[in-house]
């Protein structure tokens, strides 16, 4: 199979360049910079991306590469700090900017194969403190803005390219076609990466892994895990268990509705746990949202156990990992927003001998799409993106049986209202938070003290980004009337106008 190798010096932008090589039907892998050149060259790699970073390339300790690796012959791109960190290898220079160039700004192209069939001006997202000012010798530059002298570089004899800005981005327009050019023009790629033959090629590798020995998979009714056992199930058949551990913390009717498919629709050995009052009490009290997350994914783990000690010895455990949660628990440069509990498998100790991690390769769209190719109901593949902590991190403060009520029954006026407001396609992420500000309201002319509920929405191609949704103020008043009138112990409800970044798209 075709590859690119994407390497990582620490940008936050890392797994979107990966997302934009794999929509253009290449198999791309994000390895850490600190990869040996060894492992580049048996990887037989098309050609190599080199991302962002938060460095100054001069300073001590800043993220290096292998000089060697210039010399592969493998084609390369570099981009922003990879541009840099090219030009100072090759023997060009940096220096920090007089002017700092963040936005759109426009943009000059030259004749180069990476603009090829693009327009002479056009525009770009710059991100940058230095600039190269000097390129290496043999270079030429391809590309300039106002406060950039070379914006692009390259050595075309030896296939090195780079820009300082960020095509990866959709606030560079013809960033796409940018890339493609890199890959199928420069690389020589052909573009053999289809999520049909993924799931074809993965069932057929699971069945003749896993043979006649059984399985057991942690379900935990998102689409990663989801997708995940379906794959393995269409492997083999009922030699597959699913484990439902229900904590209590899913949206309002979600177990009734991940167990009805999973019964329904398929022939799947399923044992449903409802956790929901062991969850309760291990969380009681506790506030801070990375301790909720530690505590729900040791709970779930021990939930876990003893059920599966209740089946016997089994060969292999199925997890929902997918590619993010390894890029973004891996040792790398990259800031750690958040712990992702699926990484590092659950402990050994129910008697399996190997853990089998069938997305592991996948980013969340790409899941989705197999998720349509093996026949799963819309409902369940397209459902909104759900934390694995649940409704937990969804309260803000501690967490009890009754605000878990509040809110669920808030967020599923908001899921029902948007969707009959016909604003569900636009919208790729919305919700109810329950926030821990009470305050005084009046309600049949008595006084209230009650919660507030906050409303969240965005718009993103990336979840990298986000913008708050524009919902109609008519919607917007909609929602808040039916929450205040049908759900007990709120009296305000506020809606969140915050970009991402400065905030998350959760709350917690």
């Amino acid at each position: 199979m075709e590859s690119v190798l994407v390497l990582d010096f620490g940008g936050q932008y890392n797994q979107l360049i990966a997302r934009r090589v794999r929509e253009a039907n290449v198999y791309c892998e994000v390895k850490s910079c600190t990869i040996s050149l060894h492992d580049i060259k048996t990887g037989c790699y098309r050609g190599i991306i080199f991302t962002g970073g938060p460095a100054s390339v001069y300073v001590e300790g800043a993220p290096q590469v292998d000089p060697g690796i210039f010399r592969l012959g493998i084609p390369i791109l570099g981009i922003c700090y990879g541009a840099q960190l090219t030009a100072v290898t090759l023997g060009g220079k940096v220096v920090s900017a007089v002017a700092r160039e963040y936005g759109k700004t426009p943009l000059l192209l030259r004749e180069s194969e990476l603009f090829a069939g693009l327009p002479h001006e056009t525009s770009c997202w710059m991100s940058h403190t230095d600039y190269v000012s000097e390129v290496p010798q043999g270079f030429c530059v391809s590309a300039t803005t106002k406060g950039c002298p070379a914006a692009g570089m390259e050595d075309p004899e030896k296939k090195i390219y780079a820009v300082q800005f960020h095509p990866e981005v959709l606030h560079t327009p013809e960033g796409m076609v940018m890339i493609r050019n890199f890959l199928y023009r420069i690389c020589g790629c052909t573009g053999t990466w289809q999520m049909s033959s993924f799931v074809d090629s993965t069932i057929a590798c699971l069945r003749g892994k896993i043979g006649d020995k059984k399985v057991l998979c942690a379900l935990s009714g998102g689409v990663d895990s989801a997708v995940a056992a379906i794959l393995v199930h269409k492997a083999v058949g009922r030699q597959l268990t699913c484990i439902f551990v229900d904590h209590g913390l899913l949206r309002k009717n979600e177990g009734d509705e991940v167990e009805e498919v999973f019964r329904s629709h398929y022939d799947i050995n399923l044992v449903r746990v409802n956790a929901e009052k062991r969850f309760l009490v291990a969380l009681a009290g506790v506030s801070d949202p990375e301790q909720k997350r530690m505590i729900i994914g040791a709970e779930f783990i021990r939930v876990f156990e003893e059920e599966a000690k209740k089946i016997g010895a089994v060969d292999f455990l199925v997890q929902g990992t997918i590619y993010p949660d390894v890029i973004e628990s891996g040792p790398g440069s990259a800031a750690v927003i958040k712990s992702h509990h699926n990484v590092g498998g659950l402990p050994n100790q129910v008697g399996f001998r190997e853990i089998l991690e069938p997305l592991r390769i996948l980013f969340k769209d790409e899941v989705r799409r197999a998720g349509i190719e093996l026949g799963i109901p819309e409902n369940l593949v397209w459902r909104q993106p759900f934390p694995g902590p649940g409704l937990a991190i969804r309260v803000i403060g501690d967490v009890t049986q009754e605000k878990l009520a509040v809110l669920r029954e808030a967020d599923a006026i908001l899921r029902e209202e948007v969707v009959t407001a016909g604003l569900a396609c636009g919208i790729n992420q919305y919700f109810a938070a329950l926030t821990n500000m009470r305050s005084v309201g009046v309600m049949g002319d008595e006084r209230t003290y009650d919660y507030a509920i906050a409303l969240r929405a965005v718009t993103t191609t990336d979840f990298m980004t986000a913008d708050w949704a524009q919902i109609p103020f008519s919607v917007l008043g909609k929602i808040s009337n039916r929450v205040i009138n049908e759900v007990r112990h709120v009296n305000r409800v506020l809606y969140d106008i915050t970009s991402k970044p400065p905030a998350t798209i959760e709350y917690e």
